[in-house]
């Protein structure tokens, strides 16, 4: 069992109540105002649109842990074949992003959850850093000054402000992580005037 009963519910009263508190005042409408129930019909759509997110984003992040199809299914309670066509869409790179491949441009795969800071870090001393990303990818662009990155538990509001007055610049989130890169003033590492190697060797299925 991944979850308890415990966990599940406090899951589902924790989304609730975040449906409930989101919009200003709702609690004391639904009292009394009629239109407050579109306003609760607007809010649930809003939790429900975001959790549909998560779920995609939380998928995408075991098959990046190497997770099957087939494991992800069980979670499901749906067949591998179901999880596969309906999440496997953005499995890895697409042809379009691998046609990125220049000598300022380049798509690193396959990479997986454990791999890919180590990964970045390297690039980032030799002058390249993140500007996308997916399952099993970034993509990364030539400067000329190293870089780092970082990966922290999907930060928004204030704690996003704080790293942002750090001098960290979000590059986007995928649950549940959030990615940034920080530009260093010191010289490029030796050998950056040439491509880096290959990713370190990860090897990440796209079809298992």
């Amino acid at each position: 069992m991944l979850l308890t009963d415990e966990e599940t519910t406090r899951i589902r009263e924790g989304i609730a109540d975040a449906v409930l508190s989101g919009p200003a005042g709702l609690r004391d409408e639904l009292e009394h105002d009629r239109d407050s129930y579109l306003r609760l019909v607007a809010a649930s759509r809003a939790g429900a649109e975001e959790t549909s997110r998560l779920l995609r984003e939380s998928i995408g992040g075991a098959r990046r842990a190497n997770h099957s199809w087939d494991a992800i299914g069980r979670v499901l309670n749906v067949s591998r074949q179901a999880a596969q066509q309906r999440f496997g869409a953005a499995a890895g790179p697409s042809d379009a992003a691998a046609m990125l491949n220049t000598p300022d441009r380049r798509v690193l795969s396959p990479l997986t959850a454990f791999d890919e800071m180590e990964v970045l870090q390297r690039e980032g001393r030799l002058g390249w850093h993140v500007v996308d990303f997916g399952p099993f990818f970034h993509v990364v662009e030539r400067s000329d000054h190293p870089w780092e990155h970082r990966r922290v538990p999907f930060a928004i509001g204030a704690r996003l402000r704080r790293l942002e007055a750090e001098g960290w610049i979000a590059v986007g989130a995928w649950f549940p992580w959030r990615y940034l890169k920080r530009p260093l003033a010191e010289p490029l590492s030796e050998g950056s005037e040439q491509l880096s190697s290959e990713p370190l060797g990860a090897e990440a299925s796209t079809d298992a």
